[in-house]
């Protein structure tokens, strides 16, 4: 075995549930909850076995070609070079671009319940000032500290588990009750929203091309990691939705987790939940900056994954970068915290939909299953469409954003890749 590949089954679960634990909860919940009201655990359910049909794809594809791109690796294998998969990469950036800000904005709202009546301005000087923070981190190079990646993981799960089993101990069964539910299809629509709260867990793909066995510890690495964030969802938001009511999670909507902790916790339970929430988004949004987003870019500018995965990638120039922290900056203040989540969760559904659609013509290699690959096809479709319907009646500037957005997406790597001549390149080990 090459020192190399030395990941095991534990580490790689810790990236999954890292990458969807955290930041994602903090953030989205008030905004589902909204939504879904009392019956949102039903919406993580729903959601998360969406993620689960595609993790099948996820663990066939990334078992067959273990690299670091991840989903662009798929993509390029399924639909080869051409604008549909420079299309879908860019379209995979900008989703990162949707995360970070959703991940400022989150930190700026848990920010502001340490100061009596802040103006709300300081809302949007906080999350930009937070980008502005790790984007001067990045340029200045210095190294994230990728061992202390499961210690991380340990704090953020520990902390929430831990609210979870205090909060449901304590749980009201009336804040429950059916008869309090909201219409069968807010729920639905709430669960098309908090996808974005799981799609962290392609993350592990990244690192197939580290482990000894990726045939092995891949899909069971993919499967417990969504089993466990699906568990950890539907506590949380149990005990959230046991402990206060509806009217009172919609008031402290940006900081609800933390809100409803009071009941329980008092107001040391609520700093608490706030400094974790802190602690979780900043940390998110410097891996995110740094890790998903950089790569992306690259890719879609030069059409190849930088052969250092890691922070050195910015050493081939710092325009990626900026960009990146401008275009975050950009829909940070333009949009609140709900239009940012359903933007990122429209886009990661469509990316998992267009990976597991490239599954289908792969299928005789993987040895995928058809009906499950249909099944994860169909469950982000229709995701996306539930979603697409929920903007209409909603909020039709978001709707108008998300479509220039997919539209530039395939337009740009349309002029660009004719421009350059530039081509897209997939690196399987052999």
């Amino acid at each position: 075995m090459s020192e190399k590949n030395n990941m095991g089954l534990w580490s790689a679960i810790s990236i999954g549930v890292g990458g969807m634990v955290g930041a994602g909860i903090f953030s989205i919940l008030g905004t589902a909850c909204q939504i879904g009201g009392n019956a949102v655990f039903i919406s993580f359910i729903i959601a998360g076995l969406v993620a689960l049909f595609s993790t099948y794809s996820y663990a066939k594809l990334g078992a067959k070609f273990p690299s670091a791109g991840g989903p662009v690796e798929f993509l390029v294998q399924g639909f080869g070079n051409r604008i549909i998969s420079g299309g879908f990469n860019i379209l995979l950036w900008i989703g990162y671009i949707f995360a970070l800000a959703l991940y400022a904005k989150a930190f700026a709202a848990y920010s502001m319940t340490f100061f009596s009546n802040p103006p709300p301005i300081l809302l949007n000087i906080f999350a930009t000032a937070i980008i502005l923070l790790f984007t001067g981190v990045n340029f200045i190079g210095s190294k994230a500290v990728g061992k202390s990646e499961l210690f991380i993981v340990i704090i953020k799960v520990g902390i929430l588990l831990l609210f979870a089993l205090i909060g449901l101990f304590f749980i009201k069964p009336q804040l429950l009750s059916p008869s309090l539910w909201p219409a069968t299809h807010n729920i639905f629509f709430a669960a098309a929203i908090v996808f974005l709260a799981y799609e962290g867990f392609g993350l592990i793909t990244n690192a197939a091309e580290d482990m000894d066995n990726p045939q092995k510890t891949l899909p069971k690495a993919l499967y417990l990691s969504v089993l466990i964030v699906i568990v950890i969802y539907v506590s949380v938001s149990l005990a959230v939705t046991g402990n206060l009511p509806s009217a009172d999670i919609i008031k402290a909507k940006d900081y609800a987790l933390a809100e409803s902790a009071k009941p329980f916790l008092g107001m040391i339970g609520f700093k608490i939940i706030a400094i974790a929430a802190l602690f979780s988004t900043a940390s998110a949004i410097n891996a995110t900056l740094y890790g998903g987003a950089n790569v992306s870019y690259m890719i879609a500018k030069d059409g190849e994954l930088p052969l250092i995965f890691d922070r050195k990638v910015w050493n081939r120039g710092y325009e990626g970068l900026f960009i990146t922290a401008g275009l975050v900056i950009v829909f940070t203040n333009l949009f609140d915290l709900g239009k940012i989540a359903m933007l990122g969760s429209a886009a990661f559904l469509l990316i998992y939909a267009a990976v597991n659609i490239g599954h289908l013509k792969l299928r005789e290699q993987t040895g995928g299953n058809p009906v499950l690959i249909w099944c994860a096809i169909l469950g982000n479709l229709i995701s996306f469409g539930i979603l697409i319907y929920y903007l209409l009646q909603h909020a039709i500037i978001t709707l108008v954003t998300l479509i220039i957005v997919v539209a530039f997406s395939f337009l740009a790597e349309w002029l660009y890749s004719g421009y350059t001549k530039r081509e897209l390149k997939i690196r399987v080990p052999k």
